[in-house]
C-alpha cells in the first residue's frame, strides 16, 4: 500500500529525506510504500525547483497547503527549528503523522507543547537523530544490553567540528540566537547518543562558551550572540560518571561524533568520521597479547544488510537517513511507537536547557526526567 509523503523544506536535509523515502521501498521492502506527494518551500518558485529535483507531484509555496492536503499522508519536517511547533501541531490536528528532524523545536517550551500534541493525537511520531542508527551504533548497544564489557565505570563522548574554526568566516545566521548555538545545533546528536548508550541523567555541571565573540558583517564586526562550544559534566541515573564535549570550532575535525566506554571487562570505542568501524577491547588472555580489535561492519550487524552484502564495504550518511525512513513507516504501519518518539526528543531538550542553567551559576543541577528518556 503507498502512503503520500509531504515534505517541509527543501535544503540540506530536504534533500537527504527526498532521497530516503524514493529509496526505502526497494532497500527494505516496506510494507507502506512512500509517493511523493508535495514538497513545501519557503517560496512557490522554490517549492517548485525541489519538486522538479527530488521528484515530487507537486510543490507548494505555503506549507499550511501541504498539511491540509488530503493526498498528503504523513508530513516530513525538515525545516528550520523555529517552525518545527507549528508545523507539527497543525499535522497532528489535520491527523497526520510526523517525522521532525533534530532539535525537536527551537526551546523547551516548544518540544513540551509538540510532545503534548503528539501524544494527544495519537499518530505516530519520530525525530531524525540519525548517526545513532548506523550499523556500528546499533551493534555497540547490542554489545552493552550484553554485557560485553562487564559493568560500565565511565562514559565519554563528543561532536567536534571545524565548519566556524576560522574567526575570519563572516557572521551568518549560524552565528545568531541561542538554537543556531553550538548547544542547539550539535549538542542534541551526542544528548540522544548518551541517552541510548547510558540511560537516563540524573545531574550535570557545563561550561558553554563564545570562542569567537565577533566575526566579519558587511558593515564591520558583528557580535555573535550564541555558542561556539560546551563542556559537561554528568552523573547518570546508573551511578556511572560521564563527559561531553561539543564544538562547531574544533580545528580539523569534520564529524567528530565519537564516544569511548570503560567497563570492568572491557572497552569500546567510535568514531563517526569512520562510521564503519567499531573498536572492542576485552580484558582476557596473557596482557602482551591484549589490544583493541577494529571490529569491520558487515551482513551480521544491524541493518547493513539490506544495503550490502560485503562486509567491510560500509554504509554512509544517506543510508542513516533511509534507516530513519523505515522505522518512520513502520511506526505508522502497526501503529506502535519507534524510537525515538518526540517523548524521547524532550529528554534531550531537557538536559540542553540544563545545561545551560547549570552554566550560567555554576552549580550541579539536577535533570528532570520524570519523562522516560529512552
Amino acid at each position: 500500500m503507498d502512503i503520500g509523503i509531504g515534505l517541509v523544506g527543501g535544503g540540506y536535509m530536504g534533500k537527504a529525506h527526498a532521497v530516503a523515502y524514493s529509496a526505502v521501498g526497494a532497500v527494505f521492502d516496506t510494507a507502506l510504500r512512500p509517493r511523493l506527494e508535495m514538497i513545501a518551500a519557503t517560496s512557490a518558485e522554490s517549492a517548485e525547483r525541489y519538486r522538479k529535483a527530488y521528484g515530487f507531484a507537486r510543490g507548494t509555496g505555503d506549507w499550511r497547503d501541504l498539511v491540509a492536503d488530503p493526498k498528503v499522508q504523513a508530513v516530513v519536517i525538515a525545516s528550520p527549528q523555529s517552525t518545527h511547533r507549528t508545523i507539527a501541531e497543525a499535522a497532528f490536528a489535520a491527523g497526520k503523522p510526523v517525522f521532525c528532524e533534530k532539535p525537536l523545536g527551537a526551546s523547551l517550551e516548544d518540544a513540551e507543547a509538540m510532545v503534548a500534541a503528539a501524544e494527544a493525537s495519537g499518530l505516530a511520531n519520530m525525530v531524525g537523530f540519525n548517526y545513532v542508527r548506523t550499523p556500528a551504533t546499533q551493534f555497540v548497544r547490542r554489545l552493552l544490553a550484553d554485557g560485553a564489557i562487564g559493568r560500565i565505570t565511565w562514559f565519554r563522548a563528543e561532536h567536534t567540528e571545524d565548519f566556524l574554526a576560522d574567526p575570519g568566516l563572516p557572521a551568518t545566521w549560524r552565528t545568531m540566537g541561542r538554537a543556531n548555538g553550538c548547544m542547539g545545533d550539535l549538542a542534541p546528536h551526542p544528548v540522544n547518543c548518551l541517552l541510548a548508550l547510558m540511560g537516563p541523567v540524573a545531574e550535570l555541571s557545563a561550561r558553554i562558551e563564545t570562542v569567537h565573540a565577533t566575526r566579519p558583517g558587511p558593515d564591520g564586526p558583528v557580535a555573535v550572540d550564541n555558542d561556539d562550544q560546551a563542556q559537561l559534566m554528568l552523573r547518570f541515573a546508573s551511578g556511572v560518571m560521564g563527559h561531553l564535549f561539543v564544538s562547531r570550532v574544533a580545528t580539523g575535525r569534520k564529524m567528530g561524533y565519537a564516544y569511548e566506554i570503560h567497563g570492568t571487562t572491557g572497552s569500546i570505542r567510535f568514531d563517526q568520521e569512520d562510521q564503519n568501524a567499531v573498536w572492542l577491547y576485552r580484558a582476557e588472555g596473557p596482557e602482551a597479547t591484549r589490544g583493541f580489535t577494529r571490529i569491520l561492519t558487515g551482513p551480521d550487524h544491524p541493518d547493513y544488510l539490506p544495503f550490502c552484502q560485503g562486509p567491510g564495504h560500509g554504509t554512509g550518511y544517506q543510508d542513516q537517513i533511509i534507516i530513519e525512513a523505515r522505522d518512520f513507516l513502520q511506526a505508522i504501519a502497526t501503529g506502535t511507537p519507534v524510537w525515538p518518539t518526540f517523548r524521547d526528543g524532550l529528554a534531550v531538550s531537557r538536559i540542553i536547557d540544563t545545561a545551560f542553567k547549570a552554566s550560567a551559576d555554576g552549580c550541579w543541577h539536577a535533570v528532570p526526567h520524570d519523562l522516560p528518556q529512552t
